[in-house]
């Protein structure tokens, strides 16, 4: 991805966040020279990779599969230093715009439609070789639980979410318009916990073709001494 693309996603992003009325914390808006003055008070933002996560999957067409993320707040998968069982997340996604199929060994997630479009998720379980498996899945819909056939599509309107368990593939399509979606999980993992069905690239391949505005979750600076 250009740099420049996703300097603008971010923008809009933001803009569109505002317009739902929702609020994100001020590490949203810090810049890189903002960045570069930060001491270890801010390592849970680094360590735990919090803020902004933009992603064509490595595929090279956003608009097709992509996602623009933040971060609210998260653990750490492999200690207790922020003593943090879970994570927070928004995501927005575009109509017509995919999330791939992808599954999680760990992670359990609610998946919430807050403002915008529907989202429209695609539901397998993961058979013993990671395959799609043809078996009927089981998920909670707002506290009712419901069993689906294999590839079925469970429609999510703003204020519906659904509870995602480890080893349930999932794809998302935004429908109608632009999404604004939650995500309450158990701490999130992207260096060892997506199960993509496709092999794909978690983070861009980032073309520089402009100074960033803001940098992503997985490019900050070592603190400062």
């Amino acid at each position: 991805m250009k740099r420049s693309e996703i300097n603008a996603l971010i923008e809009s992003a933001k803009k569109f966040v505002a317009q739902q009325k929702f609020h994100l914390p001020p590490f949203a808006w810090w810049t890189p020279e903002e960045w570069r003055k930060k001491g270890h008070e801010a390592d849970e933002i680094r360590d735990c990779q919090l803020g902004w996560d933009v992603s064509d999957m490595a595929g090279g067409d956003f608009h097709k599969v992509g996602l623009v993320l933040f971060t609210i707040r998260n653990g750490h998968p492999s200690d207790r230093q922020y003593r943090k069982s879970y994570c927070e997340k928004i995501l927005i996604q575009e109509v017509g715009q995919q999330t791939p199929m992808h599954f999680h060994w760990r992670k359990t997630e609610d998946i919430i439609n807050r403002a915008g479009g529907d989202i429209a998720i695609e539901l397998y379980n993961a058979s013993k070789t990671e395959a799609l498996d043809k078996t009927d899945v089981t998920v909670s819909v707002d506290g009712v639980r419901r069993v689906v056939k294999a590839g079925a599509v469970v429609v999510l309107k703003p204020g519906e979410s659904i509870c995602l368990t480890d080893h349930v593939y999932h794809r998302f399509t935004g429908r109608g318009s632009k999404v604004l979606l939650g995500e309450v999980s158990t701490v999130n993992d992207d260096k060892a916990d997506n199960r993509f069905l496709e092999p794909l690239g978690r983070f861009p391949k980032i073309v520089e073709d402009a100074p960033p505005v803001h940098l992503l979750c997985n490019e900050y600076p070592a603190a400062r001494a």
